[in-house]
């Protein structure tokens, strides 16, 4: 049964983040860069099924894509956009935000956009940072990205997590250190004074679906603000590899109930009104130039 229609009313904001199975922080000990080019890609295939998805679902989203792929996946990027989807960055290969100085993540930020835009035809205005990783020690991205020419970065999960997260970040839309540039950060569900993930990902694929949804319908009712969803092509594709030499909360965090993702994202789909990043948060961005 659909949401009701006040729910309906007010669009979140869908997002894909494009990376293949073997490029995801669970992984970086067990597969490491320079074996990459060795191992099958399924991102483009999974990638295509998603596109399918949201074709019938009548969704369009924002697609947070690497430039690694970019580069070896050329059609699909066009594919994108024919689709009228949002073409965003996910920087180029996968290396985190705070794993970089200020200029080496300019370097990365600025070539992944610059590819993007080359190969997609578009201007590329969003970036989100591999595993959430801008956090309070390193807030300089923010000026990084703003320096590169994006007008909005979606990397802040205001959340205690082992990998990610800064619990004290506002949880809805705001301009880091006065610049120009908006944070959409990820989507929380605040109960008795602590943030909750509710954004997508591995804690959609735990949570009983109806617990999620009530959520969201939550959020959007109490808070009155749009949500932001997340998910990757690999979380739609239960036949992929599994990857032996990976630790083994890595494995179970990675592959937990995969076979029920791509109907849970139909019943999300069905549920709940979606739309682009850019035009969910029209308003916040009208200010960009590059608009």
């Amino acid at each position: 049964m659909s949401a009701p229609a006040e729910e309906r009313a007010v669009a979140s904001a869908m997002t894909v983040d494009v990376e293949d199975y073997f490029q995801v922080q669970a992984f970086t000990d067990a597969i490491p860069r320079k074996n990459w080019e060795m191992i099958p890609r399924r991102v483009e295939a999974n990638t295509e099924r998603i596109l399918a998805q949201f074709a019938e679902g009548g969704v369009q989203a924002t697609f947070f894509t690497l430039g690694w792929v970019a580069e070896r996946h050329p059609a699909l990027i066009r594919r994108i956009v024919a689709a009228g989807h949002e073409l965003a960055s996910h920087g180029y290969d996968h290396v985190r935000a705070d794993g970089f100085d200020e200029a080496g993540f300019r370097a990365d930020v600025g070539r992944t956009r610059r590819l993007l835009e080359d190969l997609g035809g578009v201007a590329v205005r969003g970036y989100r940072a591999p595993t959430f990783s801008i956090g309070a020690c390193n807030l300089w991205a923010f000026r990084a990205l703003e320096a590169e020419g994006y007008a909005y970065s979606s990397s802040v999960y205001p959340v205690r997590h082992d990998l990610y997260g800064m619990p004290d970040a506002p949880r809805f839309p705001f301009r880091p250190a006065g610049g120009m540039l908006w944070e959409l950060p990820m989507t929380t569900l605040a109960i008795g004074g602590r943030n909750l993930p509710w954004a997508g990902g591995g804690y959609f694929r735990l949570l009983p679906y109806c617990l999620y949804r009530r959520g969201l319908a939550r959020v959007l009712q109490k808070d009155r603000r749009p949500g932001i969803f997340y998910f990757h092509p690999w979380e739609v594709d239960p036949g992929q590899p599994r990857v032996a030499d990976a630790r083994p909360l890595s494995r179970l965090r990675h592959r937990l109930n995969l076979g029920a993702m791509e109907r849970r994202i139909n019943r999300l789909l069905r549920d709940f009104a979606w739309d682009r990043i850019d035009r969910v948060f029209a308003t916040e961005l009208a200010t960009d130039t590059r608009s």
